[in-house]
């Protein structure tokens, strides 16, 4: 589903707005994009959503919304990422409709299993490393959830938080099928190469550990 999936975060790209931080990443070969404002207007929010789904198409690359299914639904984004306190996975789906794509946060293979049985349609497993990106996220849980979870739920997973070219490696050999970053590549001054070298190092990672580039 995908190779690298950038999140985007305001206080870390020097002001730069999400949708040039989108299209920045896009152009250095993201796969997929999340737009994460936290405690944003929903106005903005919606605002910014709009302009990075239009980006995302032109583009043919996938665009994903944090927490918010109304704003992935009136932004017609390909997706909704929900984590353990937001709006149930069966809710959404009823809201969102069956071809839209929905990501769930879990922490242990008994989450996972549940969000699989609620209808996800990809993992996020985090934060691996320790983090200062998200402050409320669990710290640390290292690579042994990946691949437990890995091994247990067949759905692609996302390994998040902490991951930078110089572990992203760990984390594909671990069993995860991609990795989120955001700031290992919006942080940057050059957010499209840091984007293209990322993508590189796991595409790299994934051939060195004998797993089909997809």
């Amino acid at each position: 589903m995908f190779d690298l999936y950038v999140v985007t975060d305001s206080a870390l790209s020097g002001g730069l707005p999400d949708s040039e931080v989108a299209r920045r990443a896009y152009e250095g070969g993201a796969d997929a994009v999340q737009l994460r404002m936290k405690g944003a207007p929903g106005g903005e929010m919606l605002r910014q959503a709009r302009i990075i789904k239009g980006i995302a198409d032109s583009m043919s690359r996938l665009f994903i919304v944090n927490d918010r299914a109304d704003v992935a639904l009136l932004s017609e984004a390909d997706g909704v990422h929900l984590g353990r306190s937001d709006v149930p996975i069966e809710d959404a789906r009823g809201m969102l409709g069956e071809h839209m794509i929905i990501g769930a946060s879990v922490h242990s293979v008994e989450e996972a299993e549940e969000a699989a049985e609620a209808g996800a349609d990809y993992l996020s497993v985090g934060s691996v490393f320790r983090t200062g990106t998200k402050g409320d996220a669990i710290q640390g849980l290292g690579l042994g959830p990946v691949f437990e979870i890995k091994r247990s739920v067949g759905l692609p997973l996302v390994a998040i938080g902490g991951i930078n070219l110089g572990n992203v490696r760990e984390v594909i050999r671990a069993g995860a099928d991609s990795a989120a970053v955001a700031s290992a590549v919006v942080s940057k001054p050059d957010i499209a190469k840091a984007a293209r070298e990322m993508r590189d190092a796991i595409l790299k990672a994934r051939i060195i550990s004998d797993i089909p580039v997809r």
